[in-house]
C-alpha cells in the first residue's frame, strides 16, 4: 500500500490571532482554496547548537523530497498548539518530556495554502528516531545549513522562518 496523506482529515479554520472560525477537510485546505489553517514546527536543537532536520517522503502532497523543520504538523480539529506539539513530535521523531519555547506565529503562504505558523524551539539532549512518516533526519552544523540555502535542498518555508528566526 503506497502511504499517502488523507485528503478527509478535519483541519479547524482560523483567522490570524489563532481563534477558530470554522472547521474544514485537508484536501480543502490544500487545493487552493487558501482557508487559513493553524500547524505547529519545532526547531530541535542538540546541546551542541545543531538543529535536527527532517526529510519529507516523496509520497507528500506539498514539498516531496525536501529537508524541513524537525517536526512539522498540522493542528487537528479539537485541540491546541501545544498537545498538536507534543502529539507531532511524539508520531514524528519519538521525542517526549520536552519544554519547547513560542519563538513566533505567523501566517504562511504558497500557491495551494495558507498556514498559520506557531514556531517553536526545544533543545535536547535524546536522540530523534524518525518515524515511517519522515524519510530520514540529521543533525545538521547550522554553517551546513547556510551553505545549502538557496540550493533548492530545503523547503521553502524553512528558508524563510530559518533566516526569520536564526539570523
Amino acid at each position: 500500500m503506497s502511504m499517502r496523506d488523507n485528503g478527509e482529515e478535519m483541519f479547524p479554520v482560523v483567522d490570524e490571532e489563532g481563534n477558530i472560525l470554522d472547521a474544514a477537510t485537508r484536501a480543502k485546505c490544500h487545493d487552493g482554496s487558501k482557508l487559513l489553517h493553524p500547524v505547529v514546527h519545532l526547531h530541535l536543537f542538540d546541546k551542541e547548537g545543531r538543529l535536527y532536520l527532517q526529510k519529507r517522503p516523496e509520497w507528500k502532497d506539498i514539498q516531496p523530497g525536501k529537508w524541513d523543520t524537525a517536526v512539522g504538523g498540522h493542528v487537528d480539529l479539537g485541540e491546541n498548539i501545544y498537545q498538536a506539539l507534543k502529539r507531532e513530535a511524539k508520531e514524528e521523531i519519538g521525542l517526549e518530556d520536552f519544554e519547547a519555547e513560542l519563538l513566533a506565529q505567523y501566517v504562511f503562504e504558497s500557491d495551494v495554502e495558507r498556514e498559520l505558523v506557531n514556531s517553536f524551539k526545544a533543545i535536547s539532549d535524546k536522540t530523534p528516531v524518525p518515524s515511517s512518516e519522515l524519510a530520514e533526519g540529521k543533525f545538521w552544523t547550522l554553517e551546513e545549513i547556510e551553505a545549502s540555502i538557496g540550493k533548492g535542498i530545503f523547503t521553502p518555508n524553512f528558508e524563510s522562518e530559518y533566516k526569520q528566526l536564526f539570523k
